[in-house]
C-alpha cells in the first residue's frame, strides 16, 4: 500500500470520535496502553461497545496488544504510532515557564556579558516570550524558541550599537505571517551565501509554524530551513539591518537612515498549490541571486 493510501486508510479510521479518543487515551498515557474497561468509564460507554472499536483497530494494525494475566493492554503499533500522533497531536506534558525562562535568562547574561547588562537580557527575554506566546497556534516550543529570539534580538541590538554595515552585510526579509515568502527568501539566501551574508526574518502578523507546503519547495531544492520559526517584527532588527525586504506589508517596517528598502511583490504561497507555491519559489531565488551580486 502507497504512503498516501495508507494516510488515508489511518485517517479515515481516526475520523470516529470514539476511536480517536481511545488512540488520545494511549498517547496519553504514562506507560502508553490502556485497559478496554478504564476507556469505557472514561466515555460513559459499555464496554463491549468499546471492544468493538478496539477490535477495529486492533484489525487494521493500528494497535497491538499485550496479555497480562486476565487482562489486556493495548497500545499503538510502532509501525503507525508517530503518524497518529501527527494526526491527533501527541499531548505534551505540563511545564512550568519560569523556571525555563529565569535559565535563560541566566545563560544569555553570561553571553552577552560586558556588553549588556542582566536587567536588559531579562527584559528581551520575557518580551520575546511573550510575543511568541501571543502567536495564534503557538505550540510547545514557546520557551526554547523565545531564548533563541531573544539571543537574535540582542545579536542585533549589539550590531547596532558597534557599526551597522561595518562587517558581513545583513538582509532582513518581511512578510505577513513569517511562514512562506520570507522563510523561503532567507532560506535560499542563506544557502547560497552562507557566512558572507547575515540573514534574518520577520512577520509583521506571524503565524504559529511555517507552511508545510514550503518546507516541501525548499527541500525539492535542497534548501534547509535551519531552525528558522515565525517571529514578529521588532525595531531592533531593522536597525541592525543593512537590506530590509519587504514582501506584501511594506508598511509594517519602519524608516531608518542609511538602510537599504526593497519591496518585493510576490504573491503569498498560503493555501496555494504546491506548483505554485514552487513558481513562486523560483521567483524568489531569482531574484535572490540578482541582489546577491550587488551585496
Amino acid at each position: 500500500m502507497s504512503d498516501v493510501a495508507e494516510a488515508t486508510r489511518e485517517l479515515r479510521l481516526v475520523a470516529d470520535p470514539t476511536r480517536a479518543h481511545i488512540l488520545r487515551s494511549i498517547l496519553a498515557a504514562p506507560d502508553g496502553r490502556v485497559l478496554v474497561g478504564r476507556i469505557a468509564e472514561e466515555l460513559g460507554l459499555r464496554q463491549p461497545t468499546v471492544s468493538h472499536h478496539v477490535k477495529a483497530l486492533l484489525d487494521e494494525g493500528l494497535l497491538q496488544r499485550e496479555p497480562d494475566g486476565r487482562r489486556t493492554w493495548y497500545s499503538l503499533a510502532p509501525a503507525h504510532a508517530e503518524r497518529i500522533a501527527e494526526m491527533l497531536g501527541r499531548p505534551q506534558p505540563q511545564v512550568s515557564v519560569e523556571p525555563i525562562l529565569d535559565r535563560v535568562v541566566q545563560d544569555l547574561s553570561e553571553r552577552f556579558q560586558g556588553v549588556f547588562s542582566s536587567e536588559t537580557v531579562e527584559r528581551y527575554v520575557r518580551e520575546s516570550y511573550e510575543l511568541l506566546a501571543a502567536r495564534p497556534t503557538p505550540g510547545q516550543r514557546v520557551p526554547s524558541l523565545a531564548a533563541q529570539f531573544a539571543a537574535d534580538r540582542l545579536e542585533a541590538l549589539a550590531r547596532d550599537d558597534a557599526a551597522p554595515g561595518a562587517d558581513v552585510p545583513e538582509v532582513l526579509f518581511v512578510c505577513v505571517q513569517n511562514a512562506g515568502r520570507s522563510q523561503m527568501a532567507s532560506a535560499i539566501l542563506r544557502h547560497l551565501a552562507g557566512d558572507r551574508v547575515h540573514v534574518r526574518t520577520a512577520g509583521s502578523d506571524p503565524a504559529g509554524e511555517v507552511r508545510s507546503s514550503v518546507l516541501t519547495a525548499l527541500d525539492e531544492i535542497g534548501v534547509p530551513l535551519a531552525g528558522e520559526y515565525p517571529k514578529p517584527l521588532t525595531d531592533e532588527v531593522v536597525r541592525a539591518a543593512d537590506v530590509v525586504i519587504t514582501m506584501g506589508c511594506g508598511d509594517a517596517c519602519p524608516i531608518y537612515p542609511g538602510r537599504r528598502y526593497l519591496d518585493w511583490d510576490l504573491p503569498d504561497p498560503v493555501g496555494k498549490p504546491l506548483a505554485e507555491v514552487r513558481e513562486i519559489r523560483n521567483d524568489i531565488e531569482r531574484r535572490i541571486r540578482e541582489l546577491l551580486a550587488t551585496l
